[in-house]
């Protein structure tokens, strides 16, 4: 039985041949033409006039994923998309011979396909059945989308940076920024996030981010630390996540820019689809994070230029000189100082004038004598000068700004000059208490060497001896001073009962006060008196106040030691009967070298750097020391450190109170 055909339109030519030379045959029982049908390198369907299918060639079967049984008897709306036109039949007619369709695998997978059908008739002229061959169009599709979407990115992105690079308000506009290019390019999320390799962890800022309406939440950092290592091994090119796709969301990441310690980055992140873009499309973004790189780069440079204008204004403030700006003849073109400096003047009142109107020309003449030499090989040369209205004393610096401008830098350096001062007499007062022991020593050593009684030559002894131990205490206490000031000097803090060795630096001046009739009372009302300190410190502490109590009291009279716990603290004070501290210098009474007035006045021997370094070992074992003091009537020092006692199960032991006299 012959069978007729219609044109089968993409069927090879050879293959539509064999197909109209078909005579009385079934399907597939024609050796040669069921050969060519498998060979033939187009994906060919037979279908039923149902709309079944018959059977497949192997092309077809391994592009859909199925056997040869499993395909047979599907329907073709299971594999195929129909049109409305198809269902109802009108597939018979030849206007419907070439359509895009698209196929469904049988993992359930889509792509497109462009189909030409053809229906071949029996000799009957009736239709036995339909001839179709599909064509994978996926790429030509995905160029096609690529193109929209490149085009459609490049619009958004021009229109949104266009207006970022002509606004200030970089916040707002850089959010639409990014969702015209999520929206462009279809994701859920996109953000600019900085990572900061400079910090001893490194660290995801994320400065903006746009999120899709509905789009479940991205913690970035979460998704950008385990593989920051890869993104910064290659701050030049894309980085996209192939090895984290079944952990999280794809991402896509552009460098923006960097600097010395962090790199800046765009990041596109969808939680829905395996991002996959087409070289353009990977163009037109890398193009945006390129222009958005370039919006906030200017951003930074604005912002760093307000930030150094504020930085300047800021320091300029808080500088302790006073900055006079003059033109070639002297004339004050600015005047900036803090309002607390002693000379401020606001400079609405001075600029215009000479400094000469409101300085004795003296002193401006002295402060300007570099002007005339700007080129000399010390023109910064710093002198010293005072004013007749204030008591203070003054350094200025003079500093070429340009061949008709300077600067003069006027320092208060008033404590400066006193430290200066106190210097000197430290010098002169330790060279006497250097020299007056050695002196004696000397003296005693030919008294010795002269002979005489026994009773003479012991007490020759004890005075080279007394003398001897005097100087060496001198020079322990610079030592001291030395190293605390170096920072060299080492306590080591350790748990200890303070009573022992309160009680051991009693003993220690004891005969310094028997020479002058001096006793010492300690009083406590416990026993147990446990810090963290260091022995050999807290000794050099207690002696020294202890000693200064002896030196500045008046013969016969007593010394009260006393120690006690309250606040938390075990307090020790010292108090004496002597001439007191004047209040006006209680506030310097810690300084290096300094003495107060009536201390020099009633020519007490001293070398004025003991309450320096029992303050400084204080402090260095975290505790503190206050003074109270009453002109001619005695001082009490007082010294507080935390208490330990509740420390290693040693509690408080309380008992009746106990006096000890050390006569």
């Amino acid at each position: 039985m012959d069978e007729k055909t219609i044109p089968i339109g993409n069927l090879p030519p050879h293959l539509a041949m064999l197909l109209n030379k078909q005579k009385k045959v079934e399907w597939g029982e024609d050796i040669h033409y069921r050969a060519l049908f498998d060979q033939t390198g187009e994906v060919v369907f037979i279908i039923g006039m149902d709309l079944h299918y018959i059977t497949a060639n192997r092309q077809a079967l391994d592009l859909l994923g199925y056997r040869k049984e499993e395909i047979a008897g599907l329907p073709v709306s299971s594999v195929m998309s129909l049109s409305d036109g198809v269902e109802n039949g009108t597939v018979l007619d030849d206007d419907a011979n070439m359509v895009e369709r698209i196929l469904k695998r049988k993992d359930g997978s889509t792509f497109p396909v462009e189909v030409s059908a053809s229906i071949i008739y029996n000799e009957r002229n009736e239709p036995a059945y339909i001839q179709s061959i599909a064509r994978d169009i996926s790429e030509r599709k995905r160029s096609e989308l690529a193109l929209t979407k490149y085009s459609r990115i490049l619009s958004a992105i021009n229109h949104a940076t266009a207006r970022l690079l002509r606004s200030s308000k970089i916040e707002t506009l850089m959010l639409d920024a990014l969702a015209a290019l999520g929206e462009a390019i279809d994701v859920t999320n996109s953000a600019i996030f900085e990572i900061n390799t400079f910090s001893s962890q490194s660290a995801v800022i994320t400065q903006y981010q746009w999120s899709k309406k509905n789009s479940p939440a991205i913690d970035i950092a979460k998704l950008i630390l385990p593989v920051f290592d890869s993104i910064l091994k290659n701050p030049g090119g894309q980085f996209f996540n192939r090895d984290n796709l079944l952990k999280g969301p794809s991402f896509f990441v552009f460098p923006i820019y960097g600097t010395l310690d962090s790199w800046k980055f765009l990041g596109i992140f969808d939680s829905s689809k395996l991002l996959s873009w087409s070289p353009s499309e990977c163009d037109a973004v890398e193009m945006a994070a390129g222009l958005i790189g370039s919006a906030l780069q200017r951003t930074s440079y604005e912002e760093t230029i307000r930030l150094n204008e504020t930085r300047n204004r800021i320091i300029l403030s808080a500088l302790p000189d006073l900055l006079i700006r003059l033109d070639a003849s002297g004339i004050i073109l600015d005047y900036t100082t803090n309002p607390d400096h002693p000379l401020y003047l606001h400079r609405d009142m001075i600029s215009g004038r000479k400094l000469g109107e409101i300085w004795p020309q003296e002193t401006v003449q002295k402060i300007l004598e570099d002007l005339e030499n700007k080129e000399a090989e010390e023109p910064h040369q710093a002198h010293g000068f005072t004013l007749p209205f204030s008591a203070r004393d003054y350094e200025s610096r003079l500093l070429s700004i340009s061949d008709s401008e300077v600067l003069v830098v006027i320092r208060d350096v008033t404590d400066q000059a006193r430290l200066d001062r106190m210097k000197s007499d430290f010098i002169n007062r330790a060279s006497h208490e250097l020299r007056t022991p050695l002196t004696t020593a000397l003296l005693m050593t030919e008294l010795i060497q002269d002979g005489g009684s026994r009773e003479e030559l012991d007490q020759y002894w004890r005075t080279l001896t007394s003398e001897l131990n005097r100087q060496k205490v001198l020079i322990d206490r610079l030592l001291i001073a030395g190293r605390l000031e170096s920072g060299m000097m080492e306590l080591d803090s350790s748990h200890l009962d303070l009573l022992p060795v309160l009680e051991e630096s009693i003993m220690a001046v004891k005969p310094i006060g028997d020479k002058r009739n001096i006793s010492i009372k300690l009083m406590n009302q416990e026993t147990d008196f446990h810090i963290f300190g260091d022995k050999s410190g807290l000794q050099q502490v207690f002696i020294n106040l202890i000693n200064n109590a002896i030196k500045f009291s008046p013969k016969g009279s007593t010394i009260i030691v006393g120690i006690w716990k309250g606040n938390d603290q075990v307090h020790i004070s010292i108090a004496d009967q002597g001439i007191g501290i004047p209040s006006e210098a209680v506030p310097h009474l810690f300084q290096r070298f300094y003495r107060a007035k009536n201390v020099t006045i009633a020519e007490i021997p001293g070398s004025g750097i003991g309450l320096y370094i029992v303050k400084s070992i204080i402090e260095k074992l975290g505790g503190e020391i206050n003074v109270e003091s009453v002109p001619n009537s005695g001082t009490t020092f007082t010294v507080s450190f935390k208490d330990a006692g509740h420390l290693q199960g040693l509690a408080p032991v309380e008992f009746a109170g106990s006096e000890k006299s050390v006569h």
